[in-house]
């Protein structure tokens, strides 16, 4: 059974959704705010950890942020606010996914399943290796780690799926629709700027240039693609 640590701070809701996720099959956690996230983080180890936005004291983005560099597993956004500009930074502090309250609870658990889906699931890929290797970046797909340069790059697990599916086939376009069946777990809507910011928090952790990115690059109405000779320097 898998787990999930719930942060969320209305008590009715919260009791609404950890029953219908304990009727699932999950073991729940509930939270009603940020201030033991960390040790519950630790102790309870959850395969997932869904977070509402509005919370008392540190907010959703704040707990995202904080949380973040002590766990890598998928994570999930609540929020009552239904602006583009929310949900685009959210993603990029290093949430996977979100939705939109009141959420109903079936749409809910297809978030959920689905992010649980792409964590446990290796990426499918066309060639062997079990690591990757240019300049000095290296990619090691038994261990789902990176580094640059002898550094460890932080990575999420949605973060390595994403940069091992661009590095598997170098400088070669990842088309945005391959990206979002295989990796995000649902079809590309035309609107949905999920993978934008996940290549855009990429290129952040592998030191690339935000405005002039040249180690992946966008290509316009089509998709990615991650360049072989630019790991040099």
């Amino acid at each position: 059974m898998k787990k999930i640590l719930l942060v969320e701070d209305d008590e009715r809701l919260s009791a609404l959704i950890c029953k219908f996720l304990t009727d699932n099959n999950f073991i729940v956690k509930t939270l009603i705010d940020g201030t033991h996230l960390l040790s519950e983080v630790q102790n309870f180890s959850p395969d997932i950890l869904v977070l509402d936005i509005m919370l008392p004291g540190e907010n959703g983005f704040t707990l995202c942020k904080n949380i973040r560099p002590h766990y890598a597993g998928p994570l999930l956004f609540m929020t009552a606010k239904n602006d583009d500009f929310d949900h685009v930074l959210g993603l990029e502090i290093g949430a996977d996914d979100y939705v939109i309250k009141p959420v109903e609870p079936r749409v809910l658990l297809a978030r959920i399943n689905a992010l649980l889906r792409r964590s446990i699931k290796p990426v499918q890929s066309s060639n062997n290796q079990e690591q990757l290797t240019f300049g000095q970046l290296v990619i090691d797909r038994s261990t789902r780690t990176a580094t640059l340069a002898g550094t460890d790059v932080m990575l999420t697990s949605h973060e390595f799926d994403m940069l091992w599916k661009l590095a598997e086939t170098p400088s070669q376009l990842v088309k945005r629709e391959t990206l979002y069946t295989e990796l995000i777990g649902r079809e590309y809507d035309g609107l949905d700027r999920s993978a934008d910011v996940r290549i855009s928090r990429l290129r952040k952790k592998l030191l690339d240039n935000s405005q002039h990115p040249y180690r992946i690059k966008t290509i316009w109405g089509k998709g990615f693609f991650f360049v072989a000779d630019a790991w040099n320097d």
